[in-house]
């Protein structure tokens, strides 16, 4: 195989919202200018993150995709030192006329190490088992080492 696609995976809530909103925003086309704002946050909702590796080609792009169609510009992969797997929280903020709520989610991220302190972003996940086991598949591809960055202690795998 000589493309690795790594996308997020989409919280149920999300996919739901999107899928609601979609649906709403069709059927609303036809009958007022309203269709297209909410037809654009169903897209907003299942528009999903991710990276895209042509390791034989030395390129990768990071992707933006929604119901399979990905979009991205290649450029070329740097000579990668390491691979990094940290653990971090992320936000999200609905609101309403009345209402606002904050939605935590703990997630994991994959970076891909060079000259020194710069990275890519490569994949995200809330899963730490899906992290590690990604990181681990990219370190073995690169033949570089892994860093379980995810405790206060880091350290190598």
């Amino acid at each position: 195989m000589d493309k690795f696609t790594f996308k997020r995976t989409l919280p149920i809530w999300k996919l739901i919202l999107g899928f609601i909103a979609l649906v709403v925003g069709i059927a609303s086309l036809f009958s007022s200018f309203t269709g297209f704002i909410i037809l654009g946050i169903g897209i907003y909702f299942l528009l999903v993150d991710g990276s895209e590796f042509d390791f034989i080609n030395g390129k990768y792009r990071k992707i933006k995709s929604i119901l399979g169609v990905s979009i991205g510009k290649w450029e070329t992969l740097p000579d990668i030192e390491y691979v990094s797997v940290f653990k971090t929280n992320e936000v999200t903020t609905l609101r309403s006329r009345s209402a606002e709520a904050n939605v935590k989610n703990e997630i994991f991220k994959l970076n891909l190490f060079y000259n020194r302190n710069k990275r890519i972003e490569a994949y995200r996940t809330y899963d730490n088992n899906d992290a590690f086991k990604k990181a681990k598949e990219i370190g073995a591809l690169l033949n570089v080492d892994v860093l379980d960055a995810t405790m206060r202690e880091s350290k190598w795998l």
